[in-house]
Protein backbone atom coordinates (compact mmCIF):
# COMPACT_ATOMS: atom_id res chain seq x y z
CA UNK A 1 0.00 0.00 0.00
CA UNK A 2 1.24 3.80 -0.92
CA UNK A 3 -0.37 5.15 1.84
CA UNK A 4 -1.81 4.17 5.40
CA UNK A 5 -4.84 6.28 7.32
CA UNK A 6 -5.70 5.24 11.19
CA UNK A 7 -8.10 7.76 12.53
CA UNK A 8 -11.97 7.77 12.73
CA UNK A 9 -14.88 7.45 10.41
CA UNK A 10 -17.79 9.71 11.85
CA UNK A 11 -21.15 11.11 11.06
CA UNK A 12 -20.94 15.01 11.03
CA UNK A 13 -23.76 17.37 12.11
CA UNK A 14 -22.60 20.80 10.59
CA UNK A 15 -24.14 24.33 10.51
CA UNK A 16 -22.21 27.03 8.95
CA UNK A 17 -23.72 30.66 7.65
CA UNK A 18 -24.27 28.99 4.39
CA UNK A 19 -26.13 26.50 5.32
CA UNK A 20 -26.16 22.79 7.06
CA UNK A 21 -26.05 19.14 6.54
CA UNK A 22 -27.32 16.27 9.31
CA UNK A 23 -24.66 13.22 9.73
CA UNK A 24 -22.71 13.61 6.85
CA UNK A 25 -20.04 11.34 5.82
CA UNK A 26 -16.85 12.62 8.54
CA UNK A 27 -13.90 11.82 9.77
CA UNK A 28 -9.67 12.37 9.49
CA UNK A 29 -9.16 8.55 8.41
CA UNK A 30 -12.40 9.32 5.59
CA UNK A 31 -10.68 13.28 4.49
CA UNK A 32 -7.23 11.85 4.56
CA UNK A 33 -7.82 8.58 2.15
CA UNK A 34 -9.69 10.56 -0.02
CA UNK A 35 -7.56 13.48 -0.57
CA UNK A 36 -4.96 11.10 -0.87
CA UNK A 37 -6.23 8.91 -3.54
CA UNK A 38 -6.38 11.51 -5.82
CA UNK A 39 -2.60 11.47 -6.08
CA UNK A 40 -1.47 7.47 -4.47
CA UNK A 41 -1.67 4.32 -6.35
CA UNK A 42 -3.31 2.37 -3.28
CA UNK A 43 -4.61 4.32 -0.14
CA UNK A 44 -6.36 2.15 3.03
CA UNK A 45 -7.73 3.18 5.76
CA UNK A 46 -8.20 1.75 9.14
CA UNK A 47 -11.16 3.02 11.70
CA UNK A 48 -14.53 1.88 13.64
CA UNK A 49 -18.11 2.77 12.62
CA UNK A 50 -21.44 1.28 14.08
CA UNK A 51 -23.88 -0.62 12.65
CA UNK A 52 -25.80 2.68 12.52
CA UNK A 53 -23.33 3.26 9.34
CA UNK A 54 -25.24 3.99 6.29
CA UNK A 55 -24.35 1.60 3.59
CA UNK A 56 -24.47 4.35 0.77
CA UNK A 57 -21.13 5.91 2.53
CA UNK A 58 -19.10 2.09 2.42
CA UNK A 59 -20.31 2.60 -1.42
CA UNK A 60 -18.89 6.19 -1.24
CA UNK A 61 -15.49 5.21 -0.54
CA UNK A 62 -15.56 2.57 -2.23
CA UNK A 63 -16.29 3.50 -5.34
CA UNK A 64 -13.44 6.81 -5.15
CA UNK A 65 -11.30 3.74 -4.61
CA UNK A 66 -10.50 3.67 -0.62
CA UNK A 67 -9.24 0.17 0.44
CA UNK A 68 -11.73 -0.57 3.91
CA UNK A 69 -10.14 -3.86 4.66
CA UNK A 70 -9.34 -2.65 7.89
CA UNK A 71 -12.89 -0.47 8.62
CA UNK A 72 -14.12 -2.61 11.49
CA UNK A 73 -17.70 -2.58 11.80
CA UNK A 74 -19.31 -3.07 15.13
CA UNK A 75 -22.90 -3.87 14.49
CA UNK A 76 -24.10 -3.35 18.12
CA UNK A 77 -22.39 0.10 18.63
CA UNK A 78 -22.88 3.39 17.50
CA UNK A 79 -20.50 5.50 14.97
CA UNK A 80 -18.76 8.56 16.31
CA UNK A 81 -20.79 11.33 16.06
CA UNK A 82 -19.70 15.25 16.07
CA UNK A 83 -21.71 18.59 16.12
CA UNK A 84 -20.15 21.86 15.55
CA UNK A 85 -21.54 25.51 14.44
CA UNK A 86 -19.56 27.97 13.25
CA UNK A 87 -19.44 31.23 13.09
CA UNK A 88 -19.71 34.19 10.75
CA UNK A 89 -15.83 34.16 10.87
CA UNK A 90 -15.37 30.38 10.21
CA UNK A 91 -12.14 30.28 11.66
CA UNK A 92 -14.28 30.27 14.78
CA UNK A 93 -16.57 27.08 15.96
CA UNK A 94 -18.25 25.82 18.82
CA UNK A 95 -18.92 22.53 19.24
CA UNK A 96 -22.47 21.15 20.16
CA UNK A 97 -21.39 17.58 21.25
CA UNK A 98 -18.98 14.62 20.69
CA UNK A 99 -20.40 11.33 21.00
CA UNK A 100 -17.16 8.98 21.36
CA UNK A 101 -18.97 5.87 20.85
CA UNK A 102 -17.22 3.16 19.10
CA UNK A 103 -14.25 5.32 19.96
CA UNK A 104 -14.26 4.84 23.31
CA UNK A 105 -13.05 0.96 22.97
CA UNK A 106 -11.24 1.47 19.11
CA UNK A 107 -8.69 -0.79 19.29
CA UNK A 108 -6.92 -0.63 15.56
CA UNK A 109 -5.48 -3.67 14.22
CA UNK A 110 -3.79 -3.19 11.18
CA UNK A 111 -4.24 -6.01 8.67
CA UNK A 112 -1.47 -7.46 7.25
CA UNK A 113 -1.75 -6.36 3.82
CA UNK A 114 -1.55 -2.79 5.29
CA UNK A 115 1.94 -2.89 7.50
CA UNK A 116 4.05 -2.80 4.47
CA UNK A 117 2.68 0.73 3.59
CA UNK A 118 4.94 3.36 2.50
CA UNK A 119 3.39 6.40 3.85
CA UNK A 120 1.64 6.35 7.39
CA UNK A 121 -1.21 8.98 8.50
CA UNK A 122 -1.77 9.23 11.96
CA UNK A 123 -5.22 10.92 12.24
CA UNK A 124 -6.00 12.99 15.34
CA UNK A 125 -6.40 10.00 18.53
CA UNK A 126 -5.23 9.23 21.85
CA UNK A 127 -1.46 8.93 21.09
CA UNK A 128 -1.10 5.44 23.21
CA UNK A 129 -3.21 4.17 20.10
CA UNK A 130 -0.39 5.82 17.58
CA UNK A 131 2.13 4.04 19.57
CA UNK A 132 0.37 1.20 19.32
CA UNK A 133 -0.44 1.39 15.66
CA UNK A 134 3.27 2.17 14.74
CA UNK A 135 4.20 -1.30 16.91
CA UNK A 136 2.29 -3.04 14.58
CA UNK A 137 4.06 -1.08 10.97
CA UNK A 138 6.74 -2.71 8.62
CA UNK A 139 9.24 0.15 8.85
CA UNK A 140 7.30 2.72 7.06
CA UNK A 141 8.95 5.39 4.84
CA UNK A 142 7.34 7.95 6.11
CA UNK A 143 5.07 8.88 9.20
CA UNK A 144 2.76 11.98 9.21
CA UNK A 145 0.81 12.70 12.88
CA UNK A 146 -1.48 15.07 13.70
CA UNK A 147 -3.09 15.76 17.38
CA UNK A 148 -5.08 18.54 18.75
CA UNK A 149 -5.50 20.94 22.23
CA UNK A 150 -6.89 17.77 24.33
CA UNK A 151 -4.32 15.30 24.09
CA UNK A 152 -1.93 17.76 24.54
CA UNK A 153 -2.89 18.73 27.64
CA UNK A 154 -4.21 15.29 29.14
CA UNK A 155 -1.47 12.79 27.66
CA UNK A 156 1.93 15.35 27.22
CA UNK A 157 4.38 12.42 27.96
CA UNK A 158 2.72 9.82 25.75
CA UNK A 159 2.52 12.35 22.87
CA UNK A 160 6.24 13.54 23.26
CA UNK A 161 7.05 9.76 23.19
CA UNK A 162 5.11 9.33 19.74
CA UNK A 163 7.06 12.35 18.57
CA UNK A 164 9.91 10.58 18.89
CA UNK A 165 8.90 7.70 16.51
CA UNK A 166 7.52 9.87 13.19
CA UNK A 167 8.83 12.04 10.62
CA UNK A 168 6.20 14.44 10.38
CA UNK A 169 3.56 16.67 12.23
CA UNK A 170 0.93 18.36 11.04
CA UNK A 171 -0.49 20.94 13.23
CA UNK A 172 -2.59 23.85 13.78
CA UNK A 173 -1.04 27.31 14.69
CA UNK A 174 -3.05 27.61 17.77
CA UNK A 175 -1.62 23.90 18.65
CA UNK A 176 1.78 24.78 18.19
CA UNK A 177 1.59 27.46 20.67
CA UNK A 178 0.20 25.91 22.83
CA UNK A 179 2.19 22.97 22.59
CA UNK A 180 5.23 25.15 23.42
CA UNK A 181 4.17 28.30 24.95
CA UNK A 182 5.49 30.50 22.62
CA UNK A 183 3.76 33.03 20.58
CA UNK A 184 5.67 33.21 17.95
CA UNK A 185 5.73 30.18 15.40
CA UNK A 186 9.32 30.30 14.03
CA UNK A 187 11.09 29.72 17.95
CA UNK A 188 7.65 27.49 18.77
CA UNK A 189 8.87 25.68 15.67
CA UNK A 190 12.62 24.79 17.12
CA UNK A 191 10.98 23.46 20.18
CA UNK A 192 8.53 21.33 18.52
CA UNK A 193 11.10 19.88 16.42
CA UNK A 194 13.48 19.25 19.15
CA UNK A 195 11.31 17.22 20.94
CA UNK A 196 11.71 14.86 17.83
CA UNK A 197 9.73 15.30 14.51
CA UNK A 198 12.55 16.45 11.77
CA UNK A 199 9.17 17.92 9.66
CA UNK A 200 6.87 20.38 11.15
CA UNK A 201 3.91 21.81 9.09
CA UNK A 202 2.37 24.73 10.91
CA UNK A 203 -1.50 24.74 9.36
CA UNK A 204 -2.59 28.73 9.54
CA UNK A 205 -5.98 28.36 7.70
CA UNK A 206 -6.46 31.16 6.00
CA UNK A 207 -3.15 32.20 5.93
CA UNK A 208 -1.58 29.27 4.22
CA UNK A 209 1.43 27.13 6.01
CA UNK A 210 4.26 26.58 6.57
CA UNK A 211 7.23 23.96 6.30
CA UNK A 212 10.28 23.29 8.49
CA UNK A 213 12.92 20.86 7.54
CA UNK A 214 16.43 20.97 7.96
CA UNK A 215 17.31 24.56 7.92
CA UNK A 216 14.71 25.62 5.51
CA UNK A 217 11.11 27.41 6.04
CA UNK A 218 9.06 27.82 3.30
CA UNK A 219 5.67 29.41 2.94
CA UNK A 220 2.65 28.81 0.90
CA UNK A 221 -0.47 30.70 1.48
CA UNK A 222 -4.30 29.43 1.19
CA UNK A 223 -5.54 29.63 -2.32
CA UNK A 224 -7.84 32.63 -2.46
CA UNK A 225 -11.70 32.07 -2.51
CA UNK A 226 -14.85 33.77 -2.47
CA UNK A 227 -17.32 31.13 -1.42
CA UNK A 228 -16.36 28.85 1.05
CA UNK A 229 -19.28 26.88 2.53
CA UNK A 230 -17.80 24.44 5.35
CA UNK A 231 -14.25 24.09 6.52
CA UNK A 232 -14.78 20.94 8.13
CA UNK A 233 -11.71 18.34 7.38
CA UNK A 234 -9.70 20.66 5.39
CA UNK A 235 -7.07 20.10 7.93
CA UNK A 236 -7.15 16.29 7.29
CA UNK A 237 -7.33 16.60 3.22
CA UNK A 238 -4.47 18.73 3.61
CA UNK A 239 -2.59 15.93 4.96
CA UNK A 240 -4.21 13.75 2.75
CA UNK A 241 -2.71 15.72 -0.17
CA UNK A 242 0.47 15.80 0.93
CA UNK A 243 0.76 12.23 1.45
CA UNK A 244 -0.74 11.67 -2.00
CA UNK A 245 2.07 13.14 -3.70
CA UNK A 246 5.05 12.50 -1.51
CA UNK A 247 4.19 8.57 -1.93
CA UNK A 248 4.42 8.70 -5.57
CA UNK A 249 8.68 9.64 -5.47
CA UNK A 250 11.24 7.29 -4.53
CA UNK A 251 13.23 10.16 -2.25
CA UNK A 252 11.23 12.59 -0.17
CA UNK A 253 13.90 15.70 -0.94
CA UNK A 254 13.07 18.86 0.49
CA UNK A 255 11.95 19.73 -2.80
CA UNK A 256 9.35 16.85 -2.65
CA UNK A 257 8.10 18.32 0.56
CA UNK A 258 7.51 21.55 -0.48
CA UNK A 259 5.63 20.47 -3.59
CA UNK A 260 3.63 18.16 -1.21
CA UNK A 261 2.63 21.28 0.87
CA UNK A 262 1.60 22.70 -2.40
CA UNK A 263 -0.63 19.84 -3.23
CA UNK A 264 -2.13 19.36 0.48
CA UNK A 265 -2.90 23.22 0.30
CA UNK A 266 -4.54 22.73 -3.10
CA UNK A 267 -6.34 19.87 -2.18
CA UNK A 268 -7.62 21.34 1.28
CA UNK A 269 -8.70 24.42 -1.31
CA UNK A 270 -11.21 22.23 -2.75
CA UNK A 271 -12.41 20.87 0.35
CA UNK A 272 -13.81 23.89 1.79
CA UNK A 273 -15.80 24.49 -1.46
CA UNK A 274 -18.89 22.11 -0.59
CA UNK A 275 -20.29 20.54 2.65
CA UNK A 276 -18.51 17.23 4.42
CA UNK A 277 -16.80 15.56 1.79
CA UNK A 278 -19.02 16.36 -1.27
CA UNK A 279 -15.71 18.05 -3.39
CA UNK A 280 -13.85 15.27 -2.56
CA UNK A 281 -15.94 12.57 -4.32
CA UNK A 282 -16.13 14.69 -7.37
CA UNK A 283 -12.76 15.86 -7.52
CA UNK A 284 -10.18 14.36 -10.21
CA UNK A 285 -6.27 14.56 -10.18
CA UNK A 286 -6.83 17.04 -13.20
CA UNK A 287 -8.57 19.40 -11.09
CA UNK A 288 -5.85 19.79 -8.56
CA UNK A 289 -2.94 19.99 -11.07
CA UNK A 290 -4.91 22.55 -12.45
CA UNK A 291 -4.97 24.28 -9.48
CA UNK A 292 -1.35 23.66 -8.18
CA UNK A 293 -0.64 25.43 -11.10
CA UNK A 294 -2.82 28.36 -10.60
CA UNK A 295 -0.71 28.30 -7.03
CA UNK A 296 2.20 28.65 -9.11
CA UNK A 297 1.10 31.86 -10.72
CA UNK A 298 -0.37 33.27 -7.71
CA UNK A 299 3.18 32.98 -5.20
CA UNK A 300 5.25 33.88 -8.51
CA UNK A 301 7.47 37.07 -7.59
CA UNK A 302 8.86 38.59 -10.83
CA UNK A 303 12.40 39.04 -10.96
CA UNK A 304 13.86 42.53 -10.33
Amino acid sequence: MDVLAVGTVALDSIETPHGSVDRALGGSAMYITLAARLMAQNVCLVAAVGGDFPSQYVDSLEAAGVDLGGLEIQEDGHTFAWAGKYHDDLNQRDTLYTDLNVLETFNPIIPDHYKTSKIVCLGNLDPSIQIDVLAQMNNPEFVILDTMNYWIHKTPDSLKDVFGKIDCLMINDSEARDLTGEVNLFRAARLIRDMGPKVLVIKKGEHGALLFAGEDIFSVPAFPLEHIRDPTGAGDAFMGGFAGFISGHNNITLDILKQGVVHGSAVASFTVEKFGPDRLLSLKPSDVTGRVEAFYELTSIPSM
